[in-house]
């Protein structure tokens, strides 16, 4: 027989109910608007906008079509927590969310299918906008957006022009903190040219070069530029990619296509020349240090030495290799030297005829030099980047025969030609020292090259291997200067002072980090605001005409398509839509209107992302991306700095708290920052840094079942058997034993569990709990579905705390709570504030589960200790906390309610417990009141049968007391 559900019981059937109702008020009342204090949202007389403010953000979800599974809200609930509870401070909070709707995978899509790009990217935003909506997310609805509204590429349009307009000036005054270096608009260069205050590159005045000769000297330091160099071009997806897009093995990071280095005129971003500023920035950042480490990685700044080993080409001539070293102290153990394939001396070096003596290892197997290096060229040219760098990769190389003289030694050391150089890195040429780097010593152990040691060893280090740490130079002098003996610091200032002092190099800096690939040849994405006239200069579209629009296409598939062919040539979409490529313009630049042709790339996806957390600011403002004052309000630069910030730093301004996933490190993260330093730049923010406060959240993981092949099964349909001795369970998928392990969610792993089916089973407030329960935010945490059911029951028993099962009525009484029950109260008021201040929710869910379950174990329930247990729950189980509000009595929303106070005078403890040792070690613990005497406190010690037990009669020596902690009895 089954058992009867009362009528009133809290059940996900129940609470699907009043969370729909209350989903449909808060957007009804727009609950979660927040103010702005200028702009087309003016709302100046708002008394939140003298009450502080906080923007709260998560980074820009990809609405893919398979809809969000249970890992993805995690980092999105704890955001709606967060700012539920701030509003309830007295803050005026922006919280939206909008989409990052450009991309591959849609495009992907309507290449196997037809289907504009479009439609299938909308259908997906519905599907996670009713997800996120049934979750109760309290985002500002009207504040939001897709990359894909032309209203809004608009201004990622304008902001490319901003950029196109600007160029970085070393010399010029910094806005802020003093220093050098900013951007400035193109105009000031050209009347520096104008005025010769700047030589022009072949020393003519400006005025006497052809409007063809000046773009072409303004190209050289636009910020954004086209740039002829060799590229990863990906056949398999149509388009190049940027190295952070290509994966280590030098395959496309989505699709897995193999890359391949082809040389194509593409746009650039000129980041370098931020280099810099976005190192030393990064220190006055509240962000975690691995996201902070990863970037400087990535942009790679390394202090050292130019230094050059002189060169004899095959003309006779003489030139020199330059290397950049950031250890010049090893150069006496420079044995041998490496050069990129597309290194430009290369062809200068390479004679007919292998030199006499050659050794075998270093010609390939090949009769002549030229056939080698040629060879080996060849091969190079279908490695990516990343695939070339790979620590697992074994270094190759080919005898150029030639040999450079190493600058100190005098020593004349043979050049190779090896793919695990870069042109674009450095000089693209390096010095190796087999003694003091491992690969260097792989390479000439296999090569048969010599190897001379210039740091001394330890005493235990092996003969056979590198040694990569620090010591004494050895094996380090000539006529003219000694290093031997220094130490790593003295001995680089000595040698650079030496080489610069000989003309044979200089102090430098130099960086890992390249200029950033722009284009992507295509059809979905951002069209380029750049038109082209008959004499090949680019020209940006006037803002009054913008947005450019993406046309409609015959189709979206890649012309030349052959994921293997590394020699295929890309074809954009956007270049068979003749009618819109072929435009007639007025441009406003006096010549009238004049045919030109567009641009047929298209801007990556990750420009939309680079700037939209400006644009919730003010997404109604048809004037500008946002209004200054908007801006300054919401992000711009407080009196203090940053948590963490070192001394005399300044705070950058910025979002408060963005929450998104550590793959985004340096991709999105060191895009945005880019962007908003020229804006700053060019006066448009007051801001330096897009994002005061980052936190990554980690990630949900799932039982994964494998059968016998080692194929993922779906994880719903397996079977657990216990074992009745109490050992391991086993696991059966159609009666066949599977194995069990944890893994990432997603659908190829067939573990996937949706919040819709956790919505549909509990219902949205206890998923929230759920998954705000299981651990702090940045840990990776285990999902198990069927301990949701605690949280189910953390609810169920508040409700019943409020309202009773049968009649719906409630059972709250209007009685003061007892002593215990005041001071359990706001101790977990307290706490409840701290922790979610410090967004460790799951710690403030356990606070307020224990304070529930006293009230459980009460008579009766006084309201007076149940309404500030209602407010604490609210801002992670809203539907239920507002739907019992009600029901207490309350015409208003929660949302706003002031958060309980605490008394301090509760807060302090009424008994304390004393520990009492005796000869240092501990006797007894005795409960003794938090102002207890310390006489009195000195004879309830004494008088403890344990104390008496441990003193074994001794007479007392000396009583130490420090009430009301801690009794020492000496005896």
């Amino acid at each position: 027989m089954s058992e009867r559900i009362p009528q009133h019981r809290y059940t996900a059937e129940l609470a699907g109910r009043i969370e729909a109702a209350w989903q449909d008020r808060w957007e009804a009342e727009g609950t979660f608007h927040s103010a702005n204090p200028a702009g087309p949202w003016a709302e100046p007389d708002d008394p939140r906008l003298g009450t502080g403010h906080r923007y709260i953000m998560d980074m820009f979800p990809y609405p893919s079509g398979t809809g969000l599974h249970v890992g993805h809200p995690l980092g999105f609930i704890a955001t709606d927590v967060h700012a539920r509870y701030l509003r309830t401070t007295g803050m005026n909070v922006l919280h939206t969310m909008g989409f990052d709707a450009f991309g591959l995978p849609a495009e992907q899509y309507a290449v196997q299918t037809g289907q504009h790009p479009r439609t299938t990217t909308e259908r997906n935003m519905e599907v996670y906008r009713r997800q996120l909506r049934r979750l109760g997310m309290g985002h500002e609805q009207r504040r939001s957006f897709a990359t894909i509204d032309p209203d809004y590429y608009r201004w990622t349009q304008w902001i490319f022009t901003q950029i196109y307009h600007a160029w970085y000036d070393e010399d010029a005054p910094a806005r802020t903190g003093g220093g050098t270096g900013r951007a400035r608009p193109i105009e000031d260069l050209v009347e520096q040219f104008a005025a010769g205050e700047r030589a022009t590159p072949d020393g003519r005045p400006w005025g006497q070069l052809s409007r063809v000769e000046q773009a072409e000297v303004l190209d050289g330091y636009r910020l954004a530029y086209l740039s002829d160099a060799p590229v990863n071009w990906c056949p398999g997806l149509g388009t190049v990619l940027s190295n952070e897009e290509v994966t280590a093995e030098g395959k496309s990071e989505r699709g897995d296509f193999p890359v391949f280095r082809r040389s194509l005129s593409q746009w650039m971003m000129r980041i370098t020349a931020y280099a810099d500023r976005l190192v030393d920035d990064l220190d006055r950042l509240d962000w975690p240090e691995k996201v902070k480490l990863m970037q400087r990685n990535w942009i790679g700044r390394s202090t050292g030495a130019q230094v050059r080993f002189p060169v004899t080409t095959t003309d006779g001539g003489q030139d020199a290799v330059e290397v950049f070293t950031t250890r010049p102290d090893t150069l006496f153990g420079a044995t041998f030297m490496v050069l990129a394939p597309e290194h430009p001396l290369v062809e200068r070096l390479v004679p007919d005829a292998w030199p006499e003596g050659t050794r075998e290892a270093w010609t390939a197997g090949e009769d002549s030099p030229r056939g080698a290096v040629t060879a080996y060229q060849r091969q190079a040219a279908t490695r990516s980047d990343m695939e070339r760098q790979a620590d697992t990769r074994a270094k190759t190389g080919v005898f150029t025969g030639a040999f450079a003289t190493n600058p100190v030694t005098g020593t004349l050391i043979p050049v190779f030609v090896a793919d695990y150089v870069l042109m674009g890195y450095g000089t693209g040429a390096i010095m190796a020292v087999p003694g003091q780097d491992q690969r260097d010593w792989d390479f000439a152990t296999a090569y048969d090259v010599p190897i001379v040691r210039t740091v001394q060893p330890t005493p235990d280090h092996p003969d056979d291997q590198a040694f990569v740490g620090e010591g004494p130079a050895i094996n380090s002098a000539n006529d003219e200067v000694s290093l031997d003996g220094l130490d790593v610091a003295q001995a680089k200032d000595r040698i650079i002072t030496w080489l610069v002092g000989k003309g044979l190099g200089e102090a430098t800096t130099t960086y890992r980090l390249r200029d950033w690939l722009f284009s992507r040849q295509r059809y979905w994405g951002e069209p380029f605001p750049v038109v082209w006239d008959e004499e090949g200069v680019a020209h940006t579209v006037p803002d009054h005409l913008l947005p450019v629009e993406l046309p409609e296409v015959p189709d979206y598939s890649p012309r030349t398509f052959d994921p293997q062919d590394a020699q295929s040539s890309p074809e954009a979409p956007l270049a068979r839509a003749t009618d819109w490529v072929e435009v007639e313009l007025d441009l406003g630049d006096g010549r009238g209107v004049r045919r030109y042709r567009r641009e047929t790339n298209t801007m990556p996806n990750w420009a939309g992302s680079c700037w939209y957390y400006l644009r919730y600011l003010d997404p109604a403002n048809d004037q500008a991306p946002v209004d200054p004052a908007v801006e300054r309000y919401w992000i711009g630069p407080r009196p203090a700095p940053v948590a963490g910030a070192p001394a005399g730093a300044s705070d950058p301004g910025g979002v408060d708290l963005y929450v998104g996933g550590v793959e985004h490190a340096v991709l999105h993260l060191l895009y945005s920052r880019f962007w908003h330093k020229v804006l700053f730049d060019l006066g448009h923010v007051s801001s330096e840094e897009p994002f005061r406060r980052l936190i990554n959240q980690g990630m949900v993981e799932a039982w994964v079942y494998r059968d016998e092949r080692g194929f993922p099964v779906p994880a719903a349909e397996v079977e657990e058997h216990p074992d009745p001795e109490g050992g391991a369970p086993t696991f059966t998928w159609n009666g066949e034993p599977v194995t069990q392990e944890y893994g990432k969610m997603g659908k190829s792993l067939k573990n996937v569990v949706t919040p819709d089916e956790m919505c549909e089973q509990y219902g949205a407030d206890t998923f929230r709990v759920y998954e705000m329960s299981m651990g702090p935010l940045e840990q990776y945490r285990p999902w198990e579905t069927r301990a949701v059911v605690g949280s189910m029951r953390f609810l169920q028993r508040l409700w019943r705390n409020v309202v009773d099962e049968e009649t719906g009525e409630l059972v709250v009484v209007d009685t003061e709570p007892d002593v215990q029950t005041d001071k359990a109260l706001h101790r977990t008021i307290d706490g409840v504030r701290a922790d979610y201040e410090a967004l460790r929710t799951n710690t403030a869910i356990a606070k307020m589960i224990e304070l529930n379950n006293h009230l459980t174990k009460l008579a009766e329930v006084p309201r007076a200790a149940v309404e500030p247990l209602v407010q604490m729950v609210a801002p992670v189980a809203p539907h239920v906390a507002e739907e019992l509000w009600s029901r207490l009595g309350h015409d208003t929303s929660l949302a706003y309610a002031p958060f309980p106070e605490a008394d301090p005078a509760k807060l302090v403890e009424d008994t304390v417990t004393c520990v009492v040792q005796v000869k240092g070690k501990v006797r007894d613990r005795l409960e003794v009141a938090a102002d207890v005497d310390p006489a009195a406190l000195e004879e309830l010690a004494l008088a403890s049968p344990k104390v008496q037990n441990a003193m074994g009669g001794a007479p007392v020596r000396k009583v130490i007391v420090r009430p009301p902690h801690l009794v020492n009895v000496v005896v």
